[in-house]
């Protein structure tokens, strides 16, 4: 059985050269991110675990969600063929709204002819992380100078996500809307739970 198309191809070696597409994400605007209680909203990692994250630990990525949508299903649908969530790991999540004091380009791979200016395709949101990794170095390093990736989120890619490279903490003003249980996201989340079929286990 032919494994056509195989693994994504590596950052071009006239990458610096070529002309992405760009997005400015304005002042004002608000961003989400679901994460574990005991974290910071604003954690900008060096694990190597995730998609975008440096291959070295040289930087620091934080993933968020243009809306609350994505933010839900790229936290609680890591696991694909699993369409439930418990109660307790709502309670233990909670939902923050990350708002911009600075406007912040990127490098846009999630609108038409996003990829094809960089010779890049759709595998790099759903195949390897390694590659997607070097890449990530690689568009960082780009003369644009971008400040992170907007790229179609993996489980639902009707939304996009971003990958924000290092910033100072001054850049964003965080508030905590606490988890999706709470009254003030009654209607927010069984629209989220309707939308992806999926169940609340208590």
């Amino acid at each position: 059985m032919s494994d056509y198309p195989g693994e994504h191809p590596e950052p071009a070696v006239d990458l610096g050269s070529r002309a992405p597409l760009l997005f400015s994400l304005d002042t004002g605007i608000v961003l989400y991110r679901i994460h574990d209680r005991s974290q910071e909203p604003v954690f900008f990692g060096r694990t190597g675990r995730s998609r975008f994250d440096s291959p070295d630990g040289k930087f620091g990525v934080l993933y968020v969600a243009r809306d609350e949508y994505c933010a839900f299903i790229e936290t609680f649908g890591q696991a694909t063929g699993v369409s439930a969530v418990t109660r307790k790991a709502l309670e233990e999540r909670p939902l923050s709204c990350l708002t911009l004091k600075t406007s912040l380009k990127l490098i846009d791979l999630s609108d038409s002819g996003g990829l094809a200016r960089i010779d890049a395709d759709g595998r790099l949101f759903s195949g390897s992380h390694a590659v997607a990794q070097r890449w990530s170095a690689a568009l960082r390093s780009h003369p644009t100078k971008p400040a992170g990736l907007l790229y179609r989120a993996r489980h639902d890619p009707a939304r996009n996500a971003c990958a924000l490279f290092d910033l100072p903490q001054s850049a964003l003003v965080i508030t905590d809307t606490g988890s999706l249980l709470d009254s003030k996201h009654a209607v927010l989340l069984p629209t989220i739970l309707d939308r992806y079929d999926f169940g609340l286990i208590e």
